[in-house]
């Protein structure tokens, strides 16, 4: 999903293939911003890789940045098991996960309108701890092969002690919603006149060169599965791409 792509209104919040609408997660301003449906909330999820996650721990609010993943409509992440988070949730706990990208930075012609082109995800549900040892399993590796399609199986095993140190979280996404602007300066009518500046300044977190760890050898070539990641290209491109892959793959 392109920062540039502007998305046709809501027109049936409960209609097949969408995530219900609550007071919970219901937009409460810029309604033409909302999405409810699956595909838009997924495609924001899936061209990132850094979430966060917001939760209350004796009453008192905490947000955790982190590395999620999707399948289907389960969400997992992970961390140590030394985590607070993370051993907070051992009984399932109610989370909101959230997602955003920023594409552009908007320039008005006064203050009151600037703003950025964003597109972002809310996403809500009951978390709690995979102990399941073969669901663990599976979700680490799924964890390499989302985001770098074709490497789990290069990778040495992971050792007994590394798996027990790791701690998986999984959600169903119960709720969600997501939220976009794609679009270019709104001025004031009268203020167009002014002889401001004004426009959309895009934003893009792009693939630079690769960097091989100092200690390679020098006849060990990059693999196939690494391909997308070509100099010049958006994250988030590269990311949903992996991420159809990796569903052809599992399908």
């Amino acid at each position: 999903m392109s920062g540039n792509t502007i998305l046709p209104p809501l027109e049936n919040e409960a209609s097949p293939g969408s995530y219900p609408v609550s007071e919970r997660n219901k937009l409460r301003r810029l309604h033409e911003r909302g999405r409810y449906d699956v595909e838009a909330v997924h495609a924001v999820l899936d061209a990132a890789m850094l979430c966060h996650v917001a939760y209350s721990i004796d009453g008192e609010p905490f947000c955790t940045p982190t590395i999620h993943w999707r399948e289907g409509g389960r969400l997992y992440w992970h961390g140590s098991s030394a985590s607070r988070m993370l051993r907070q949730l051992k009984a399932g706990a109610r989370v909101c996960l959230t997602v955003s990208h920023l594409d552009g930075l908007v320039l008005a012609r006064s203050g009151f309108h600037h703003s950025v082109n964003y597109r972002s995800a809310m996403c809500f549900g009951t978390a709690r701890i995979i102990d399941d040892q073969h669901e663990k399993e599976h979700a680490l590796e799924a964890l390499i092969e989302r985001f770098y399609p074709g490497r789990a199986r290069l990778l040495r095993p992971l050792a007994r002690q590394e798996i027990k140190a790791t701690m998986v979280i999984g959600m169903e996404i119960e709720e969600a919603s997501a939220k976009m602007r794609a679009a270019g300066v709104g001025d004031d009518e009268e203020d167009y006149a002014q002889p401001i500046w004004a426009g959309v300044i895009p934003v893009r977190t792009v693939i630079d060169p690769l960097e091989a760890c100092s200690r390679l050898s020098p006849d060990v070539p990059v693999p196939e599965g690494l391909s997308g990641f070509a100099p010049g290209r958006g994250l988030d491109e590269v990311l949903l791409e992996n991420q159809r892959r990796y569903e052809l793959s599992a399908g």
